[in-house]
């Protein structure tokens, strides 16, 4: 099974996931601790993680990747105290300053790392794990603590800000417009605010978090309810788009930025993985359309890598995939024309 504390290991009684909330939630305000300033702060991400994802996609969507710096894990998970044989935790590692390889699961060989496959070393610390990186904020980290990304860290006070992806995303929409280099564009827009938040409600708990519902369950009853759940949130997200552009209004918003990452792995990744396997992504007309529409919005495809996140889901989990083997297909092409012009040009 796989190695110690993890998020796998989050089910209830009745074998439903249920997944941890994050434990740091400090914001940047401009008269708090944590201002908004340019080279202040950090951001430690992996390319296979959708909430880690929704930073790296502000980043670009917002101009800011001269003002906030970053490291990417590499995506397979590694024990994270390999001289502690009662410490059986895995999680996110980073690769050495030399760009060297890191060993996969055990007895499943090894996978490439360095900066061709986006994977960085620590550029703080030098940490070898992002486990590593909570200690340094907690003095050791509490039992149960789950080493999540992403982490936006504060190089001045040195801690953790936050590791909640939704209020990292909502504070480089709004608090970085001194350096954006796209300070107009407002992914939270006033107008448009009690539909965002209608809209992240039904996603985060059958969309996003569905899939994992539905991939970490550990009973028939608790899958059942959760894939229900999940298909009946896509449906409704066809229906949606099928009279407007995007999933809350008639311009990208916060909603797409999060809805985005679930969808771009789903084929790939969760109908397979995460037995999600009722209908793919491609088979409905709207949403893959959209998700086509969404990728190819500037800034928007630099947060999708597809070799981290596959590499990532089949060869992390020895519960669900023991022999760590990488599927072949289905390899879309998220770069084909899609048909959402028919509701006007992107605003």
């Amino acid at each position: 099974m796989t190695p110690g504390e993890t998020a796998v290991a989050d089910v209830s009684k009745d074998g439903a996931f249920v997944r941890k909330d994050a434990i740091f939630r400090n914001r940047i305000t401009p008269d708090g601790p944590y201002t908004p300033e340019s080279g202040r702060y950090h951001l430690y991400v992996s390319y296979a993680c959708p909430w880690a994802c929704r930073t790296l996609s502000l980043l670009h969507l917002k101009g800011l990747t001269q003002h906030v710096t970053v490291s990417s894990v590499h995506p397979t998970w590694q024990r994270t105290r390999p001289d502690d044989p009662d410490d059986k935790h895995a999680g996110w590692c980073f690769v050495g300053t030399d760009g060297a390889s890191v060993s996969g699961p055990s007895g499943v060989g090894s996978f490439p790392g360095g900066p061709s496959y986006n994977c960085t070393p620590d550029h703080l610390f030098e940490s070898t794990f992002v486990r590593d990186v909570y200690d340094r904020a907690m003095g050791g980290a509490a039992v149960g603590t789950r080493f999540t990304v992403p982490i936006l860290w504060d190089k001045q006070t040195n801690t953790i800000v936050s590791n909640e992806s939704s209020e990292i995303i909502r504070d480089l929409n709004s608090q970085f417009n001194a350096f954006a280099d796209n300070k107009e564009l407002d992914l939270y827009p006033e107008a448009l605010r009690p539909a965002i938040d209608e809209v992240n409600e039904w996603v985060y708990h059958g969309i996003n978090n569905g899939v994992y519902k539905c991939g970490f369950a550990t009973s028939q009853g608790a899958y059942d309810a959760a894939v229900t759940e999940l298909f009946r949130c896509l449906d409704r997200c066809e229906d949606i788009l099928g009279k407007r552009r995007y999933i809350a209004g008639d311009v990208l918003t916060e909603a797409d930025v999060r809805l985005f990452p679930t969808l771009v792995r789903f084929d790939e990744v969760y109908v397979v993985y995460f037995k999600t396997n009722k209908k793919f992504i491609h088979q409905y007309p709207n949403l893959w359309n959209y998700v086509k529409d969404v990728y190819q919005t500037p800034g928007m495809r630099h947060s999708v890598n597809m070799w981290h996140i596959k590499t990532h889901y089949f060869t992390s989990h020895p519960v669900l995939n023991a022999n760590a083997i990488v599927p072949i297909g289905p390899d879309l092409n998220l770069d084909e024309p899609h048909d959402r012009h028919r509701f006007g040009a992107a605003k």
